[in-house]
């Protein structure tokens, strides 16, 4: 009796083994094996714009989502703290799967955007947010995402204030010792440090 190939699923590992110990499936995420932790210490070695910052560090983008938040935070200042927990935790899939410049992603397609999706509401009801957001909050979270992206590459990524605008919208105005303690890329241990600190304060019973 001859025996089966297995096939290219079952043989092909779909799951990242954690610091923690946990191991995240890709295709089928668990909020269970989803912790602070992991996404705190994977974001923080993760770099913004492919490297391509100025700095004596990567710009984390651990760093990245702290100035998100910040910048929701200056445009909604009355947003419910659960939301300026899900502006924090928008980019957290990248723990896994890495961050991709837009233009790569747009030349991916939509399975890039499936498995993000799948490992956001994995996220998110990890930590007690709705699996999807709604449609105002998403609005929300984009408009600071893109006032966080104007800033960086102004600021770190070499782009005229000109050609910022028109791809990522206008200056957010945050608060120069803001801006100055957001747009100063932080070493991975701060990064991931502050991460934490953040999470915990905006996650207080």
């Amino acid at each position: 009796m001859t025996r089966k190939k297995p096939s290219a699923v079952t043989s092909t590992r779909v799951w990242q083994r954690m610091l923690s110990g946990r191991r995240l499936d890709l295709l089928d995420p668990s909020p269970l094996d989803v912790e602070i932790a992991d996404i705190a210490h994977g974001l923080a070695r993760v770099a913004r714009w492919n490297g391509q910052t100025s700095g004596a560090h990567i710009f984390s983008v651990a760093q990245h989502t702290l100035l998100v938040e910040a910048v929701l935070r200056q445009q909604k200042p009355r947003i419910d703290l659960s939301f300026r927990l899900a502006a924090m935790l928008h980019d957290a899939p990248e723990y896994v799967i890495g961050d991709m410049i837009s233009p790569f992603k747009a030349v991916l397609g939509g399975d890039y955007k499936v498995v993000e999706k799948r490992l956001l509401a994995a996220i998110h009801i990890r930590f007690g947010l709705p699996p999807v957001l709604a449609d105002h909050i998403t609005q929300a979270i984009k408009a600071a995402d893109r006032g966080a992206a104007y800033l960086e590459a102004t600021k770190l990524a070499g782009f005229a204030e000109a050609e910022a605008r028109r791809l990522f919208g206008r200056d957010p105005g945050l608060p120069p010792a803001t801006q100055q303690d957001y747009l100063t890329p932080w070493t991975a241990a701060k990064a991931e440090k502050q991460f934490l600190a953040r999470f915990a304060a905006l996650n207080a019973p």
